[in-house]
C-alpha cells in the first residue's frame, strides 16, 4: 500500500465515495472550482462601463498596416511565391515576381522559406543589401561580409548598456546640439565608460531630419571622443519636409575623407518595417558594420550564429525591398505608382497634424520633417501638475479614458525637466487622423480648464 492514501476518495462532483475497488483509479475532485476561485477574476466580466467613444485609436505606435496602410503589391506577390512555389506556374503573377522567387528559393536550402539561413543571413540577399548600399551612396563600395540581416533593426542594437540620455534642441526643429552631447557624456563618465553613441535619423520620436552639417559634427564628435557611431536609419525613405534630405552616415562618412572614413567605427541599421512598406510583423532588417576590431566582429558573428538565423521570410523582405522593380519589368509601375502614394499620403498627414495641433492654445508642434511622427510640446496647468507623479502620463491616460485615443508620453523617452510632450504618429487614415487631432484639440482645451 502505498503510504499517505487517503481511505476514501472523491468523486468528480466532490463526493466523497469508498475505494471499493483495488482495480479502479480514484477520481479527485478539482482543485479549482467556480466557488473557491478568485472573486476579483469573476468579477471581471461584469466590471464593464461604458466609455465614451466607439473604438481605441492606438496612434501610439509606428504598426503602418494595423492603421490602414496597405502592403505593396511586388512584395506580397513575390513572398506569396516562395512561401507556396506551386504558384511558380501561375501565369497571372507577372514574370518578375516569378523570377524573382525563383531566385530567392535557389539560395535557400531545399528550395524552402522553412529551412534555417546561414546565421549571417542567405548569401543572395546579403549580395543584394551590399549593392543596394553602393547604390544609395553614390558607389562607395560595401562588402557583403560586412552585412548582417536581422530580426528588425532593434535586433540588431546592443543589449545589456547603459542608457545615457541627450537632449535635441526643441528650438532649432529638433536639431542635434553638440554641446548638449559633450554635456551628457561628461555627466556619464562619472558612473561609466561610453562606448557608443545612437542616432536616430529620421528621428524617432521626433520626427526631424538631421542636416548634413549635422551628421559631420557627429562623426567628428565620435573621432574625438572614441566612440561607436550606431545609426538607426530605418525611415530612410520617410522625408516629407521641403529642403530636407536623407543623407546616410556612412556615405557622409567616407565623403569626409580617410581622416575619419578609415577609423570611425560605424554600424548602421535599416528594416521593412518603416518607409513605405510598413512591414513590421515579418522582421526584416539588416546592419553594416565599418571599420569594426576584426577580433569584436569574430565574437559579433560567433553571437550571431548562436540565435540560428533571422526569419527567413523577413530576410526575402529584406531582400525585395533593396532590389525593387526596375524600369522595364512588369511590376514596376504599379509598384512605383503604389510607393508613390504612400509617401505622399504620409506628407500630407505630417503637414496635416503640425497644422491642427499648432492651432491649439498649449500646444506646440514643430513640423514633422520625416518618419511617423509628431512630438509636441504640452503646457499642463500647475493644479495638474500637482495632482500627478507623472504629468504628461497623467495627461495622456485621461485622454484614453475620455477619447479613446492612445498617445505615449513624452517622459518615456526622456525629455527636459519642466517640460511636457507626447509622441503621436501620423498614420492613421485621413478622415480619421482629422477626427483624432480634433478630439485631441477639445480634450486639451476641456483638460486645461479643468485644472486652471
Amino acid at each position: 500500500a502505498v503510504s499517505g492514501l487517503p481511505k476514501e476518495i472523491m468523486t468528480e462532483n466532490g463526493v466523497s465515495s469508498s475505494s471499493s475497488s483495488s482495480s479502479s483509479s480514484p477520481t479527485w475532485a478539482k482543485v479549482l472550482t467556480i466557488d473557491n476561485m478568485n472573486h476579483a477574476v469573476k468579477k471581471v466580466e461584469y466590471a464593464g462601463v461604458k466609455k465614451p467613444f466607439a473604438e481605441v485609436i492606438k496612434a501610439n505606435i509606428g504598426d503602418a498596416h494595423a492603421m490602414g496602410q496597405q502592403p505593396i503589391t511586388f512584395f506580397r506577390q513575390v513572398l506569396a511565391l516562395c512561401s507556396y512555389p506551386e504558384l511558380l506556374n501561375d501565369n497571372t503573377f507577372p514574370e518578375d515576381t516569378r523570377s524573382r522567387a525563383r531566385r530567392i528559393l535557389q539560395s535557400c536550402g531545399g528550395s524552402s522559406l522553412g529551412s534555417y539561413s546561414a546565421s549571417q543571413g542567405i548569401d543572395c540577399v546579403l549580395q543584394d543589401v551590399a549593392r543596394y548600399i553602393e547604390r544609395r551612396d553614390g558607389g562607395i563600395p560595401c562588402d557583403p561580409d560586412n552585412v548582417y540581416l536581422t530580426t528588425g533593426a532593434s535586433d540588431g542594437i546592443m543589449l545589456s548598456a547603459v542608457q545615457i540620455n541627450y537632449y535635441l534642441n526643441e528650438e532649432r526643429c529638433w536639431s542635434m546640439d553638440i554641446g548638449e552631447l559633450q554635456r551628457a557624456l561628461e555627466e556619464a563618465r562619472g558612473y561609466c565608460n561610453p562606448r557608443a553613441i545612437c542616432i536616430i535619423n529620421p528621428g524617432n520620436p521626433t520626427g526631424q531630419v538631421q542636416s548634413r552639417q549635422c551628421i559631420e559634427d557627429v562623426i567628428r564628435f565620435a573621432a574625438k571622443e572614441r566612440l561607436l557611431l550606431m545609426a538607426d536609419e530605418v525611415y530612410q525613405d520617410n522625408v516629407y519636409a521641403d529642403g530636407c534630405q536623407f543623407h546616410s552616415f556612412k556615405k557622409v562618412l567616407f565623403e569626409m575623407g580617410p581622416e575619419y572614413s578609415d577609423s570611425v567605427e560605424l554600424v548602421s541599421f535599416h528594416s521593412t518595417s518603416k518607409c513605405y512598406m510598413g512591414e513590421c510583423g515579418f522582421r526584416g532588417g539588416y546592419m553594416e558594420i565599418i571599420n569594426m576590431d576584426p577580433e569584436v566582429k569574430a565574437q559579433l558573428t560567433k553571437l550571431v550564429s548562436v540565435r540560428l538565423c533571422p526569419p527567413v521570410p523577413g530576410q526575402v523582405l529584406m531582400d525585395l525591398v533593396v532590389n525593387t522593380p526596375q524600369p522595364g519589368e512588369p511590376s514596376y509601375s504599379n509598384f512605383i505608382k503604389e510607393r508613390t502614394a504612400t509617401l505622399t499620403a504620409l506628407a500630407e498627414k505630417a503637414k496635416l497634424t503640425e497644422e491642427i495641433l499648432n492651432t491649439v492654445p498649449g500646444i506646440r508642434c514643430n513640423p514633422v520633417q520625416g518618419a511617423m511622427y509628431s512630438f509636441p510640446s504640452i503646457t499642463i496647468p500647475k493644479a495638474a501638475i500637482e495632482e500627478a507623479t507623472a504629468p504628461d502620463m497623467f495627461y495622456c491616460m485621461k485622454l484614453l479614458e475620455e477619447t479613446g485615443i492612445c498617445l505615449v508620453p513624452g517622459s518615456g523617452f526622456g525629455q527636459k525637466d519642466g517640460t511636457y510632450h507626447f509622441r503621436m504618429t501620423i498614420l492613421p487614415p485621413i478622415d480619421k487622423l482629422k477626427i483624432l487631432l480634433t478630439k485631441v484639440k477639445e480634450f486639451h482645451q476641456r483638460f486645461t480648464n479643468q485644472y486652471s
